[in-house]
């Protein structure tokens, strides 16, 4: 067999992760050794953040649907309960953009929300508790 020497596919490698790592700090930048350490490992942590981004997101938009339902008298579980009872399949990230842009658009939604729902039975009055009394000897 003949012989094969590695030297242009191994320059290569090396350029990559080094390209890679340019900006890195002290000899993460500059050794080879030590730059590819670093570059798997913000690799790994840039895989991590795509999926963190995206749970991110999805907070955001509830936290901002939940502001629009406390200013339409209703919360955020009984606003997306009445939606889909009503069959409304706007997801989130929608009734977000709705809720900071057109106030009026989330209003309607909001009272096609509470219309759907079952009114609420009127809870009976509780009796009072009895006072906790101990006997003393």
């Amino acid at each position: 067999m003949p012989r094969v020497k590695r030297g242009t596919k191994r320059n290569d490698r090396r350029k990559k992760i080094l390209k890679r790592a340019s900006g890195y700090f002290l000899t993460k930048s500059k050794l080879y050794q030590a730059a590819q350490e670093a570059v798997e490992r913000g690799l790994k942590f840039a895989y991590i953040g795509r999926r963190l981004k995206k749970r991110q997101y999805r907070s955001l938009w509830i936290v901002r649907i939940a502001a629009a339902c406390k200013l339409n008298g209703t919360s955020y579980s009984q606003f997306i309960s009445g939606l889909k009872k009503a069959g409304v399949e706007l997801d989130r990230k929608i009734l977000a953009d709705i809720a900071v842009h057109d106030e009026a658009g989330f209003t309607k939604l909001a009272e096609q929300a509470k219309a759907a729902q079952p009114p609420k039975p009127k809870a009976a009055p509780r009796a009072p508790k009895a006072a906790h009394t101990t006997k003393v000897a």
